[in-house]
């Protein structure tokens, strides 16, 4: 999210430190079930400026993304399946660099169960529930910490390889004098570029969308937050909704948490056109969870977004075609016409880190990171993973940066840039949820096979 004229975030942008990235890292997220895997576009489908992103950021071919994206989909599958049947033996999966599969387990016999079944092994001292565990502990201790002390450390992610969590800590004083709690074992502590300075404060097109607390008329306002539509959606009743980050909502935690959308007229804001309302929006909490839901109007309807595509530069569309799981090692792009289309991998498949509302309040958001650049008013945007809708944008490391090839020259020396994803499908099962019958019961993303 990114302020126009004044910040008034309802909360501090979320900091993924780059320096997590320097061991490959991985975890879990509990997958929602799917009736079966969707198909995806073929090559020749990708849009010219995604297939130039592949290429750029991937160094890889169009078809070999799509390749891997399935292959990836494949293996969370599998391992969703062996952990429930072994939970003591499974401790990890993960896309390697040479695009193969490997479960990680704690024992020869389930290592020979998984070679069986055609997946390269890999032995770890530690099962995926111990450090599942140890991360809740540590959670614990952290969000019972001082705020100023707090503050300073930016995320926690699970490094399976090296049966170990991994603290990421500002490099400041503070972050410096932090001492860990004796009773949690396993834990390594890495040092981040410290966050803050300027934010460049300019209106964003495309798929940009701004809101405030109240109206765009009122004398008093002093700016209004910046963020961008994710994945165009539908529930049973068929409301025209669309999924974006919940910290993007001005009245996140009021009783009534509605604001109004608008698409932004850069030349005169007050008479921005209105695209819908947030109708929930949902930051921390039980499942940690960033997202919200927008209701959209005629007007948007109209615009076309009752259609199963997501934005990217110069009004090239990907069409969706389903929904999937983040595995790490697995290749993801994302829309947002701050950044355009950019792509990366799943580097930890698991992250928790600390988001502050307004008012001080700390709030765990767990989701998966990716390399992929992301750029101040992407929030909200959809993340892919072949042309599987896999997330929605939560924060950056490069947020404040004026564009990508900035950010990646500036955070090179900490590992590149870094992006926080929100697993579609839990969001998906939570609006469901937690509906009670009303809108958003059955709510599920526009995809080419049900785009009406």
């Amino acid at each position: 999210m990114r302020k126009l004229v004044a910040r008034r975030a309802a909360v501090k942008a979320a900091t993924i430190a780059a320096t997590v990235f320097l061991v490959p890292l991985f975890g879990t997220i509990p997958a929602q079930a799917e009736p079966a895997a969707p198909a995806q576009l073929t090559a020749d489908n990708l849009p010219p400026e995604l297939t130039q992103a592949i290429a750029r950021d991937l160094k890889m071919s169009p078809a070999e993304y799509l390749e891997r994206s399935a292959r990836a989909q494949q293996l969370s599958t599998y391992a969703r399946e062996f952990r429930s049947e072994r939970p003591n033996s499974y401790a990890g999966a993960w896309i390697g660099t040479d695009g193969k599969p490997v479960v990680s387990v704690t024992s020869a016999d389930a290592a020979r169960i998984a070679a069986a079944d055609g997946y390269q092994t890999h032995i770890a001292p530690i099962s995926a529930d111990s450090l599942e565990s140890s991360l809740m502990q540590l959670n614990q201790w952290v969000t019972g910490l001082p705020k100023e002390i707090s503050q300073a450390i930016n995320s926690v992610a699970i490094d399976f390889l090296n049966s170990q969590l991994v603290l990421s800590v500002a490099n400041t004083p503070i972050g410096h004098m932090i001492n860990l709690p004796t009773l949690i074992a396993n834990v390594k502590v890495i040092l981040s570029p410290n966050s803050g300075g300027p934010v460049e404060r300019r209106p964003m097109g495309g798929d940009t969308y701004i809101t405030t607390a109240g109206s765009l008329n009122d004398s008093s306002l002093r700016g209004v937050d910046v963020c961008s539509f994710g994945f165009n959606s539908t529930d049973a009743a068929g409301n025209p909704l669309n999924i974006s980050a919940g910290h993007c909502d001005p009245n996140l935690g009021k009783a009534d948490q509605q604001a109004t959308v608008y698409y932004p007229n850069v030349k005169d804001i007050a008479n921005s056109i209105e695209l819908g309302t947030f109708v929930k929006a949902k930051l921390g909490g039980a499942g940690g969870l960033d997202y919200s839901v927008i209701k959209l109007n005629e007007r948007a309807v109209t615009a076309g977004m009752d259609r199963p595509s997501v934005r990217g530069a110069n009004g090239t569309t990907l069409n969706i075609t389903g929904t999937a799981d983040p595995v790490t090692g697995a290749p993801v792009c994302k829309s947002g016409q701050s950044s355009t289309f950019t792509c990366g991998f799943v580097v930890a498949d698991r992250v928790e880190t600390q988001l502050y509302t307004a008012e001080g309040e700390s709030k765990i958001v767990r989701g998966f990171a990716s390399s992929a650049c992301t750029l101040g008013g992407d929030s909200g945007g959809a993340i892919v993973s072949g042309t599987l809708a896999l997330g929605i944008t939560s924060g950056s490391n490069a947020a404040e940066a004026p564009n990508c090839n900035e950010a990646n020259t500036v955070l090179a020396q900490y590992g590149g840039t870094a992006t926080l994803g929100i697993p579609i499908r839990a969001i998906l099962a939570d609006i469901d949820a937690s509906s009670g019958g009303g809108l958003g019961n059955g709510i599920s993303v526009r995809t080419t096979a049900r785009a009406s």
